[in-house]
């Protein structure tokens, strides 16, 4: 470990390394050195001296040694400065490498502590710290992040623009990548247009300009960069005709629900009212858990009597009530216990049953949609009479293949939106259905079909002609879609020829999310600003 020290410190021109201690309690290395230089360069005007005016003691924390501290005890001079005219009479002497003025770090240490703090911040970089055997806290960590100097940033040719929010709803700031390289370049505190176009008047050179439909940045970009080429994206441009899409088939939800067959079915046939009516006729019940429970009692307790055996014995080897084995033992039949229990017994359901039946018939089979539609029809009673009885009914009539869903408004919008490879059999088969009962929606997705086409294939210049053929059909919303290209025709023709996107920038922003969550509610703009640009720049 001394070799490792004093070739470390050898190359920083310094000499008489020793190992001094150490400590076992604290576990620190100490290293005692000196300086080796004949003279010094004055920091203020860089005439070199060698007039020694004093000598001190600096302890450096140094990278840890096998899992130690470390601490550099460095003796170095003060030097007087031989020009008389400088401003700055004395000055300490540094070693290159190793120390820097008021630093109580080697310079590899701090070199190594600021990678840490833009890589993790506050927190986090500051345990890793501590395992690292370099206590620090986690605000000197972040104040190490804002006294790095400001990075610089280049003009990129293809430039892409998106805004992040700084506080949602509230604050928002302007991200600026290089598509080409997909690096940020910088971070705007806002997202006006002035400030936008001023930072591109201060970067002149920006050819192609990768953006969202936003008007501020369209100006902004029409007034700093007048020559670049505007590149609307392709996914915001998507985004825009799906949403117009959407109000198109709310507008025709009424068609989306598959049409009820007004034929009797063979459940409506086979269901009977009176094949799950309890009895009313004054005849003993003879099936069902309450009877066959009765007459196995009355055959115990009948069985016992003959043996000869009382009634409070039998009670207590049977485990029932005395009154019950004295009732039990009374009656010379079990159907005199069990004539005349369900005569006359109705249910708060008796009334609806028959809607119930006619609903089962149709395929509806789900004890809560049927709750609520009787409780429309003016039932009162709870939902768990309900669900007890459809349950009776799953049992008696079980249909053979389950009722499907009818589609929704989102599902509808998402099948027209997809590629048809992407969409299963009972998707394509409901959408053509639906498409054949609604000729407005048939209309729509022929030109969405066109429109993806168009998209895939970058046929941007067939766009005019896909806008008229649109603006001839019947379809409002698809018309103020159309209405939205025209004001930004240029670039959204641009979005659909060229291969330049937003996607880049969209990525960055995930990226800040997680910087800004890393740093809880200290990410304030110039420190967000700084490790994004050296988080990315140290990543390459």
């Amino acid at each position: 470990m001394a070799d490792v020290l004093l070739q470390d410190l050898w190359f920083h021109q310094v000499d008489d390394v020793v190992i001094e201690k150490v400590l076992p309690d604290r576990e620190l290395v100490v290293v005692q050195a000196r300086t080796s230089a004949e003279r010094a360069a004055c920091p203020a005007c860089g005439t070199a001296s060698a007039r020694v005016h004093s000598r001190y003691v600096r302890r450096l924390a140094d990278s840890a040694v096998g899992g130690r501290p470390v601490v550099i005890e460095l003796q170095v001079r003060r030097f007087r400065c031989r020009q008389h005219a400088c401003p700055q009479a004395t000055f300490a002497e540094q070693v290159e490498g190793l120390t820097f003025r008021h630093g109580r770090r080697s310079a590899g240490l701090q070199t190594v502590l600021q990678h840490l703090a833009v890589m993790l911040a506050g927190r986090a970089g500051a345990r890793l710290a501590h395992a690292l055997a370099a206590d620090v806290s986690r605000s000197t960590l972040l104040r190490l992040i804002r006294r790095l100097p400001d990075p610089t940033s280049h003009t990129p040719r293809v430039l892409g623009v998106d805004d992040f929010a700084l506080r949602k709803g509230h604050n928002y700031g302007t991200i600026m990548i290089d598509i080409e390289t997909r690096q940020p370049v910088d971070l705007l505190p806002d997202r006006t247009t002035s400030t936008v176009a001023q930072w591109l008047l201060d970067h002149p050179g920006v050819e192609v300009i990768c953006r969202d439909r936003s008007v501020a940045y369209a100006e902004a970009g029409r007034l700093g960069a007048p020559n670049a080429i505007h590149v609307a994206d392709r996914w915001h441009i998507w985004h825009n005709l799906a949403e117009a899409v959407e109000k198109t088939v709310t507008q025709h939800r009424a068609l989306l629900r598959e049409p009820e067959e007004t034929g009797p079915t063979s459940s409506a046939v086979s269901l009977q009212a009176t094949d799950l009516e309890p009895r009313t006729s004054a005849g003993p019940r003879q099936s069902g858990r309450l009877s066959d429970r009765v007459r196995e009692q009355h055959a115990a307790v009948h069985s016992l009597l003959n043996q000869g055996a009382g009634l409070r014995p039998i009670a207590r080897q049977l485990g029932l009530a005395r009154n019950t084995v004295r009732r039990l033992a009374h009656a010379a039949t079990a159907d005199e216990l069990l004539a005349g229990r369900w005569t006359g017994r109705t249910s708060i359901l008796d009334t609806y049953k028959p809607y119930l039946h006619q609903r089962w018939a149709e395929g509806c089979t789900v004890a809560r949609r049927l709750f609520e539609e009787l409780r429309e029809r003016g039932y009162t009673g709870g939902e768990s009479v309900v669900k007890q009885y459809v349950h009776r009914l799953r049992e008696a009539f079980p249909h053979d293949d389950p009722p499907r869903r009818n589609p929704s408004v989102r599902d509808v919008t998402s099948w027209l939106t997809r590629h048809p490879d992407s969409l299963h059999d009972n998707q394509a088969q409901q959408l053509k259905a639906i498409l054949a009962r609604c000729p407005a929606l048939g209309r729509t997705a022929e030109h969405v079909r066109s429109f993806a086409e168009l998209m895939n294939n970058r046929q941007g210049r067939h766009l005019g002609q896909w806008m008229d053929t649109v603006r001839a059909d019947d379809l409002p919303t698809l018309h103020s879609f159309v209405n939205g290209l025209g004001q930004d025709l240029e670039a959204v023709i641009a979005g659909l020829s060229l291969h330049y996107s937003s996607a880049a920038v969209e990525g960055h922003n995930n990226k800040i999310k997680m910087l800004k969550r890393q740093m809880f509610g200290r990410a304030n703009f110039d420190l967000l600003r700084k490790r994004v640009l050296l988080t990315a720049r140290g990543r390459s």
